[in-house]
């Protein structure tokens, strides 16, 4: 069995995570969206928020989990037998950060690296500019799944 992780803090998650995963599941057999959790990071939204968006999106496509993990990528990805890496890239710079990123998890552990281009229509997309439209009482609805609903 094919099996990706799509590590992100996703706080959000958007519109654009929602593309790579739902065309991930077309590569993998399954997906696990992994949530890092870093203790020197603020969040706009809990851990509990941030995993229960992304099971409420994804309720119906029993191929699709959710985890955390705290530590390297690529610890996360021996300690639960996967060798792939999931990424999305919006632009040039993000390549160029993806790419240093591939390398050296290959030279840690044999895991690959699978880049999705993000569709044409959510390139734009950020969960710093969802958070950022959030806090100034915009019209985040646009940018997000259903599930994502700000109290």
């Amino acid at each position: 069995m094919k099996r990706a992780i799509f590590p992100g803090s996703f706080d959000p998650i958007t519109l654009g995570h929602y593309d790579i995963i739902k065309r991930g599941i077309t590569l993998f057999d399954e997906i696990i969206v992994a949530i890092g959790v870093n203790a020197n990071k603020k969040y706009m939204f809990s851990l509990e928020e941030r995993k229960k968006f992304i099971e409420d999106t994804f309720a119906d496509e029993p191929r699709v989990k959710v985890m955390t993990y705290k530590g390297l990528t690529v610890d996360f990805c021996k300690e639960i037998g996967v060798e792939f890496i999931l990424r999305g890239l919006r632009n040039p710079a993000d390549f160029e950060f993806e790419k240093a990123i591939a390398h050296t998890n290959r030279d840690l552990a044999p895991i690959e690296t699978v880049f999705l281009l993000t569709s044409a229509d959510t390139s734009y997309i950020a969960s710093s500019i969802v958070r950022d439209v959030i806090r100034n009482n915009g019209d985040y609805t646009k940018l997000v799944p259903d599930s994502v609903r700000v109290k």
